[in-house]
């Protein structure tokens, strides 16, 4: 299978009081918690991707749901689909309450997978 393009989605609530440097540090935590699970999981598909993805320039799409419901229903079809995924669940330090689901990360993964989930959101 020819792979063209990967990339990484970024899915992001905004129905929750977060400033723009809180939703940023979300973001990289997304970011970041999805590669290393890839790392971790010993999963040869996932680790030639993200290996592509490191030599394509690391392209990262952040998009918005405005529902913790949408943001879970996002990370399970990525989940079944097959793709890596992280959900990142805030620790309570600063602005939001602890437990407060922030963000998903989905991929790196090809570009057409990830897309099947995420097309249909819009850019944050």
């Amino acid at each position: 299978m020819e792979v063209k393009e990967i990339k990484q989605v970024i899915v992001v609530r905004r129905d929750i009081r977060m400033g723009k440097g809180k939703a940023a540090v979300q973001v990289a935590h997304a970011s970041c918690e999805v590669v290393f699970k890839i790392l971790d999981s010993g999963n040869k598909t996932w680790l030639r991707w993200l290996e592509l993805w490191k030599a394509q320039g690391q392209m990262k799409v952040v998009l918005k749901v405005d529902s913790e419901e949408k943001l879970m229903k996002t990370l399970f079809e990525a989940q079944r689909a097959g793709l890596p995924v992280a959900l990142i669940v805030d620790a309570g330090r600063t602005q939001l309450p602890s437990g407060t689901k922030t963000a998903v990360a989905i991929g790196p993964a090809p570009k057409d997978f990830v897309d099947r989930i995420t097309g249909s959101l819009k850019l944050y």
